[in-house]
């Protein structure tokens, strides 16, 4: 189980094989050791994916919206990036792996992890023990480290810079853990609570990640030492530069590109044709300014189109037992990031510097 014993061989990453084949297939794989750890590829697929979902929900309305080239080129052989939007990609991406080995774990899909059960019978509070079925983190964070960290071959400062935000990711899901209780007592008193620990909602880890990449750390690294290359010098260089980098917080070591404008090199697409928000209910402020961080600060229109949407509608409950609904067609107003008129283009480009954002 220790990860010498995995050879891991024509690999091009848990965040490419997401991305083409929407799942992790077992042939990424050529491992000696236990033939057990097989068993786990599927749930880390589905957790990768996850992580990915996660973070285009989480970036929806932003400049980079964590498009499908962005876990290609965290692993890339020759662009290996090192930007806040990278560490994130490490850190939700590695939690997704861990969260869904856990889950599935606790749903009894493997034979060989149950409940953590190893604080059950202490005294947990005032008025609580520990008790019941916990989720088991432990197994979904080793196993996860296993696939994971593995793919991190390099012993660069930025391989280093990447398994620190694997670890974020994993460090994610056991700080937003939730307590449930079950009452016990005669008549419902609830004299005596039995307690376990449980996962959260994804969303809660995909929100207390998106609050650590507004707050991440860019290193500063001794250019000067660096240029040692793998000397003893440049690696006592990046070990003090992370001896103040705390165990919970992103890192990343490049500033980010402008994400306003197309770089196909980088795998970028700019945020022309994006769309963007300007009426609806509930939306947020951040929701609300999309179009002009979007557009008008990238130095783009907001065009409006009409957009024609099929809804079911009129839907009537039939007994016994189905819902038949109507299809109901109406024009719907979306508004999208266009080019301006090319004599325009001195002023926006002064738009664009000024109000630079991700």
């Amino acid at each position: 189980m220790k990860r010498s014993t995995f050879l891991i061989l024509s690999i091009t990453g848990v965040y490419g094989a997401v991305l083409h084949a929407a799942a992790w297939s077992v042939n990424n794989f050529l491992m000696t050791g236990p033939k057990a750890y097989l068993t786990y590829s599927s749930s880390v697929a589905a957790g990768a994916h996850s992580g990915m979902e996660e973070c285009k929900f989480q970036f929806g309305w932003e400049r980079w919206n964590c498009p499908e080239s962005a876990l290609q080129l965290s692993t890339h052989n020759r662009l290996r990036s090192a930007t806040r939007e990278t560490s994130f990609v490490h850190a939700i991406s590695s939690a997704g792996v861990m969260y869904t080995l856990t889950r599935n774990c606790s749903l009894g899909d493997f034979e060989s992890c149950g409940c953590d059960d190893s604080r059950n019978g202490r005294v947990g509070g005032r008025g609580w023990v520990w008790g019941g079925c916990s989720d088991n983190v432990e197994f979904g964070e080793r196993i996860s480290k296993l696939f994971v960290d593995a793919l991190e071959t390099g012993h660069d400062t930025r391989a280093l810079i990447n398994l620190h935000n694997n670890e974020v990711g994993r460090l994610a899901v056991k700080a937003t853990m939730k307590r449930a209780c079950k009452c016990h007592g005669v008549s419902g008193s609830c004299s005596i609570q039995t307690c376990w620990l449980q996962l959260a909602e994804f969303r809660e880890i995909g929100n207390y990640l998106k609050i650590k990449y507004d707050q991440a750390h860019k290193l500063e690294m001794d250019k000067r030492r660096m240029r040692a290359g793998n000397s003893a010098d440049s690696r006592g260089a990046t070990a003090e530069t992370f001896h103040h980098v705390h165990a919970t917080e992103l890192v990343f070591l490049e500033d980010s590109p402008d994400y306003c404008t197309r770089n196909a090199s980088l795998g970028h697409h700019g945020t022309e044709g994006r769309e963007c928000l300007q009426t609806g209910k509930n939306l947020s402020q951040w929701e609300k300014r999309s179009c002009r961080r979007l557009c008008t600060e990238c130095g783009l229109r907001v065009e409006e189109r009409r957009t024609e949407v099929v809804a079911s509608c009129n839907c009537k409950f039939h007994w016994c037992c189905t819902v038949r609904c109507e299809q109901c067609r109406q024009l719907v107003a979306k508004h999208f990031c266009a080019r301006r008129d090319t004599a325009a283009a001195p002023n926006h480009i002064r738009r664009r510097n000024r109000g630079h954002k991700r």
